[in-house]
């Protein structure tokens, strides 16, 4: 893990990337985001949001854990927006949401990188190179962008427990699993066997079903197809002797197939009894194939039918196998070999109704092959190459990955192949065929089909209580519950949960070398009860007080004698006397002076022979380099005063305490390997006895740390003697506790029998261990003991849709097989996110504006609430649109702050305290009844778990608060009206709390900007608003003021049809029905700037603008396109709302006329205290015919 010092370092670093030549350009909004999220790290707002009270109780929610190999990219980040979502609102809820992020460790994913980088492929390569080295290498890879996770998941405002987050790899998540697996076997089901699975050549494994079906696997490919003549060993047909006369009498079965490579492993011929077959003569030469096929097989060549039957007639009969490879192989049911066989699978639709067998590499193909007892043959080996019996191809690739050299690499066995039949007879016909063929996921190349032995879960057994479980699931969008995934867990075939790899859990099964017995580990205690051990006991003393001990000097080589005290020879002696019911017959002690003198006085009291008094420089104190001679406060001191951890810490030739665990740790695994059945008493020093039982337990340099600096492990006084309870488990290279492969295939465990037991080879398939994430996150059952009760089942899971036949489903077996539960309440699936051409999003293609750029420009809020609004969270896909991002970026989150903006202009914080519920303005009414509607509409999606229905009512809102409400406020405000800033401040911080699942960054900003001294630092710490009674009648008022906006939309569009502009009044506005109150009529008359409104029921239309412009109206006209000037030059002088200016006009006497006519409305309007009228050289507005020169001054 990372230490924080480090992230924060890598999080600077990366901003500073966004910086280019020194100049920022990130935009206003970004950098405002950034302030905020320095903000909540600063505070530690999420650990807050956790720390709160949560009178609700938990709500368990589970991260489906992402590969570390690759950098963030928009599927990410949709899917962190989704989880973040749920998990804030439902914190502001009233739940306690532990948010604890994980990694997925293991599988090919890793080791193809490992592969890659170290130039090698395969068992034998790795295996060569050494498995040890291949798994830290992978270990290495895992986590090599952590860190840009944790800066990326970060900025796009997650809130997730890094630190406290769970890898796979971990030997407790390991334990987990393993006790899942053993629970599965009590039940009944796991079992071994050979099946025909779908298996990477390359990789050299089978590979899951559902990941072939997962996105990119399947791909379109040229083969080739072949038509084979079977020759019938006997002759055939019912004609009489003198019809034959002349011809032939062999007869060939013609039978189809995809894949020539498989013909070398043919065993057997299938056909329909119920089909129609014939007999055909063509070219002198009899064929039989299913009549329906005649035509597509013959095609333009000239045939002539001999006779029809049904296919019984040719079952039973015996063909000779058209390659001789296996003819003379010893093999189980020999008898069965080469025959025609019936089978209901064999159908006229392709091919010719007749079906080569090879049940090795077809699982119709085996299933028939069990039914019958036929025998099969495994031509091909587990590298995916023609084995050495196979003379004419041995060594050839039967499938393997076009290359860039060569585009039909795939096809080349089946071109020799064809080539062989051409050459014996055997062929008939060949076509190209166009196929949708699937492809190994990791590496790109083509699968086999191939039978092996594998480890499965019986789910025909379990699937009653799968099925049962699924019902009580709750899926957005809601047609998967019945129709995807009751499909997928309809039709599940049993899982095979083994791979033939190397980084992934070991599976924990252990078979007996002697008998046939089989062990299930459940956990590391189980394995270490059941290992092979030594029978030896292990007591550790430390030395008798020394020299050193009382002057504190260090004395950690020979040269430098430290003897015993009298004090410490009678304590070595008190202590000897308690050691003689020990049954002590070895003693090993350090051989420096003061353990050397301590054990030669136990060796006397106890009686130790001298062969059983060993001396060894293995145990000696910690080697302290330049310190030697110095005083042990002086080191320490040191190590304090630089920062430095005690046992990491390693000086100029000499050790560090993770040295002396290695060294201490191999030296106690060396003594229980050469003895058997000693009582062993080892003597050394304090550092030492400490570390060796770090050793001895397998703890990694950081537990070794907090667990020696914690005083967990025993502290030892001169001449304590202490038991140590040891037995061998699996370890890497720094004796760290390590449960994967190659440490634990040297674990052996005791048979019944007497026999020793041996670890299989295979690992577990990685869904596994991702479907155990659910209670190995909490190392259940070894630790958190109430984990049903607490933390199982979630809320809800979030995951694109692909995962339904993956991690969701595997997760929902396990969890129903384990606890007769669904493991998840609610799932939410995303669509796939492509780019804005419609194609798949790819770095090489730069189809796609990076992330991080993009997040620069627009902000993350609208990025997230873009995804969030989106048929992706319907789980449709949908183009990349910047233009739709941009507008967010401006309609919703540019409009929220710059209403904010706006009240901060006139806030009077007196108003703030109270806000009173009698509201009397029309407009104040509709804000607030429309923010309650906004509430329930949220709230109603949120609580359906939809999301695009809970975010898409706020950028109406938005529209209806900046749009309609402040413009028609803006007077009302900048006049100091109280009942209108309460509401507007009322309305943006419960707004602000709406918005802050959403889009976290402009939410909190509002609220930290207008937040009153008893409200809470952050608005993700205060409650979810709820919809309120504030407006009796919001019904109506709401319907209402839709009338009069629509009214008012029409009167627009109606100017803009006679080209009048707003600002230029008009007399009067008829309106064909017209029943609002006179309260909308004011708003409807000065939003179109209208001096009357008035209902005429004969009108054609519904709106009629009375445009005729007298002198009177077009002056008015003229002085408020000449106000509008005056104001856009304050905002351009950067004015602030309380600044008073004076003005110089430079005008005819027309302009003098205008001004003086409205001189105390543009005093008050435009804050001016004074006018003048001379000449200047300020800016010009044109008013009309009319031209003014404005000098404003402050």
């Amino acid at each position: 893990m990372y230490c924080k010092e480090y992230i924060l370092k890598h999080m600077q670093e990366k901003e500073e990337n966004h910086r280019q030549g020194g100049v920022n350009t990130k935009s206003e909004v970004a950098l405002r985001e950034e302030k905020i999220m320095y903000f909540w790290r600063e505070h530690k707002t999420f650990e807050k949001s956790l720390e709160k009270d949560s009178p609700k109780g938990n709500y368990v929610f589970y991260d489906g854990p992402p590969f570390a190999t690759g950098q963030m990219h928009y599927g990410h980040i949709l899917g962190s927006t989704a989880k973040d979502v749920i998990g804030r609102y439902q914190t502001m809820r009233g739940y306690h949401v532990p948010r604890k992020w994980g990694w997925d460790c293991h599988g090919l994913p890793i080791e193809n990188i490992v592969e890659k980088e170290l130039g090698i492929a395969g068992h034998n390569e790795i295996e060569k190179y050494g498995i040890d080295k291949f798994v830290e290498y992978a270990r290495s890879k895992v986590l090599e962008y952590d860190a840009d996770w944790r800066v990326g998941i970060e900025r796009i405002g997650r809130w997730v427990d890094f630190d406290g987050g769970y890898k796979t790899m971990d030997n407790d998540f390991i334990e987990s699993v393993w006790w899942a697996l053993a629970e599965l076997n009590k039940k009944g089901l796991i079992y071994e066997g050979v099946r025909v699975l779908a298996y990477c050549a390359r990789c050299e494994t089978p590979i899951a079903n559902s990941e072939i079906a997962m996105d990119n696997s399947y791909k379109d490919i040229a083969d080739i197809s072949v038509y084979v003549k079977f020759e019938l060993e006997d002759e055939f047909g019912t004609e009489s002797p003198s019809l034959r006369s002349g011809r032939s009498n062999t007869s060939y079965l013609i039978a189809w197939t995809t894949t020539p490579w498989t013909l070398p492993g043919n065993t057997a011929i299938a056909v329909n009894k119920d089909i129609e077959y014939v007999k055909v003569e063509a070219d002198g030469v009899n064929y039989i194939l299913a009549e329906a096929t005649l035509g597509n097989v013959f095609k333009e060549k000239s045939f002539k039918i001999l006779e029809k039957f049904k296919g019984d007639k040719l079952v039973g009969r015996k063909y000779k196998p058209v390659f001789p490879y296996y003819l003379d192989a010893d093999m189980p049911n020999k008898e069965n070999i080469y025959k025609v066989w019936h089978a209901d699978f064999v159908t006229t639709d392709m091919g010719t109704g007749i079906a080569h067998e090879a049940p090795a590499f077809g699982e119709d193909d085996m299933n028939l092959a069990r039914e019958h007892k036929i025998p099969w043959i495994i031509h091909v080996d587990e590298t995916g190459r023609f084995k050495s019996e196979v003379k004419d191809f041995s060594g050839l690739k039967v499938k393997p990955k076009d290359t860039a050299e060569d585009k039909d690499m795939h096809l080349r066995s089946d071109i020799e192949v064809i080539k062989y039949l051409q050459a014996n007879g055997s062929y008939f016909a060949k076509e190209k065929i166009t196929h949708s063929y699937p492809h190994c996921m990791r590496c790109d190349t083509p699968i086999i089909y191939y039978a092996l032995p594998s480890w499965f879960v019986d789910i025909q057994k379990s699937k009653p209580i799968v099925q049962k479980t699924a019902e009580f699931i709750n899926w957005v969008p809601e047609h998967l519950k019945e129709g995807r995934y009751k499909n997928i867990v309809d039709s599940a075939p049993d899982w095979n949960i083994s791979r033939n790899r190397y980084w992934a859990s070991p599976l924990p099964v252990w078979k007996c070398d002697t008998c046939d017995n089989q062990e299930f580990i459940s956990s590391l205690e189980d394995l270490k009860e059941k290992s092979v051990k030594s029978g030896n006991k292990y007591f550790v003393m430390r030395h008798g007080e020394s020299e050193g001990n009382i002057t504190g000097v260090i004395s950690s080589y020979s040269e430098h004698t430290d003897h015993l005290t009298e004090l410490g020879k009678k304590q070595v002696f008190e202590t000897s006397q308690k050691l003689k019911d020990k049954n002590i017959n070895l003693i090993i002690y350090s051989d420096l002076a003061r353990t050397r003198e301590t054990a030669e006085i136990i060796k006397k009291e106890l009686g130790i022979l001298d062969e059983n008094f060993i001396s060894t420089k293995k145990i000696r104190e910690i080697s302290t380099g330049v310190w030697d001679g110095k005083r042990w406060t002086e080191y320490v001191a040191f190590i304090k005063n630089e920062g430095m951890q005690r046992y990491l810490y390693r000086p100029d030739n000499g050790e560090s305490g993770e040295d002396v665990k290695a060294r201490m740790a191999r030296f106690l695994y060396e003594i229980d390997s050469e003895y058997r059945d000693k009582n062993i008493l080892i003597i050394t020093h304090e550092g030492p006895a400490r570390i060796l039982y770090v050793g001895a337990l397998g703890m990694s340099s950081s537990q070794m740390e907090e667990k020696l600096n914690n005083k967990e492990i025993i502290v030892f006084k001169n001449a304590e003697v202490n038991g140590l309870n040891f037995v061998p488990f699996p370890h890497n290279a720094n004796f760290e506790l390590d449960m994967h492969r190659p440490y634990i295939d040297a674990v052996k465990l005791k048979c019944k029998c007497g026999g020793e037991m041996t670890r299989i080879t295979e690992v577990l398939d990685c869904w596994f261990e991702s479907g155990s994430m659910t209670f190995a996150e909490d190392h259940y059952p070894f630790e958190s003991a109430d984990w049903q009760e607490k933390n199982f089942p979630a809320g809800f899971v979030a995951e694109y849709i692909a995962q339904t036949r993956t991690w969701f489903y595997y997760m929902h077996v396990v969890s129903a097989l384990l606890f007769n539960h669904a493991p998840f309440k609610n799932v939410v699936t995303t669509g796939t996110l492509r780019a804005e051409d419609g194609q798949k999003m790819s770095k090489s293609k730069h189809n796609y504006p990076d992330p991080w750029v993009f997040i620069d420009k627009y902000g993350v809020d609208a990025l997230r609430i873009y995804l969030m609004s989106s048929p992706l969270m319907k789980g449709e896909d949908a183009n990349f649109s910047e233009k739709l991002v941009q507008e967010i970026s401006s309609k919703i989150v540019g409009r929220f702050h710059n209403t904010m903006l706006f009240y901060e202009l006139y806030r009077d914080k007196n108003l703030e305290d109270v806000f009173e519920k009698d509201l009397k303005n029309v407009l104040n009414k509709w804000i607030v009844g429309r923010l309650d509607e906004v509430i329930t509409e949220v709230t109603k999606g949120m609580e359906a778990y939809d999301m695009a229905m809970a975010t898409r009512p706020l950028d109406l809102f938005v529209d209806d608060l900046s749009t309609w409400y402040l413009r028609r406020s803006r007077d009302a405000i900048k006049d100091g009206d109280k009942e209108t800033k309460q509401t507007l401040y009322f309305v943006l911080k419960t707004f602000a709390r709406l918005m802050a699942p959403f889009a976290p960054f402009i939410a909190e900003e509002v609220w930290r900007n207008l937040r009153g001294d008893t409200d809470e630092e952050s608005v993700h710490l205060v409650e979810w608003p709820e919809a309120g009674s504030l407006v009796s009648d919001k019904n109506k008022i709401t319907q209402d003021m839709a009338d009069a906006r629509r009214i008012v939309s029409l009167g627009l569009e109606a100017r803009q049809r006679t080209n009048i502009k707003v600002r230029q009044p008009l007399s009067k506005i008829s309106v064909k029905t017209y029943s609002l109150s006179r309260e909308y009529e004011e708003l409807i008359k000065d939003e179109l700037n209208v001096k009357e409104l008035k209902e005429d029921k004969n009108l054609e239309n519904e709106v009629l603008l009375d445009t005729d412009i007298t002198e009177e109206l077009k002056q008015e006209g003229d002085y408020r396109e000449l106000l509008r000037g005056l104001q856009d030059l304050r905002k351009k002088l950067g004015l602030t709302p309380k600044d008073l200016v004076t003005l110089s006009l430079e005008c005819d006497d027309a302009g003098k006329r205008l001004v003086s006519k409205y001189e105390e409305n543009l005093l008050k309007t435009v804050l001016v205290s004074k006018v003048t009228y001379e000449k200047n050289n300020g800016e010009e507005i044109l008013v009309g015919e009319l031209s003014f020169k404005v000098k404003m001054e402050k």
